[in-house]
This record gives structure tokens, sequence and C-alpha cells, in this order.
């Protein structure tokens, strides 16, 4: 999922540059969704692991 915000973020500096400005804010937008959603995955799969007592696999 990640990456993905990755991929956005970089179709939407090259609209950009390109002056393509609605598809570079609507790149951006799902970069940052994306991102969020990630990072709140994250935070939800620390504290269940946290719960269950178990140390992350190196």
């Amino acid at each position: 999922m990640l990456g993905w915000a990755i991929t956005f973020f970089i179709i939407a500096i090259i609209a950009a540059v390109f002056g393509f400005g609605g598809i570079a804010g609507a790149a951006t937008g799902i970069a940052q969704f994306l991102f969020f959603v990630f990072i709140a995955l994250l935070v939800i799969s620390l504290i269940a692991n946290a719960l269950r007592g178990r140390a992350p696999k190196a």
C-alpha cells in the first residue's frame, strides 16, 4: 500500500511539472489517503502484536 502511495505521489509530481494541475491534485489526494490508511493499519498491527505479547519477527 505504501508503494501505491509513492506511485501516486510521483505521478502527481510529474503531472505538476507538465502543468496538469487537476491530475496532480487528484493524484496527491489519492497518495495522501493511501498513506494515512497505511499508517492506520501499521498502528493497528503494532497494537495487536503488542497485545498478543509476542516479539515482532526480525
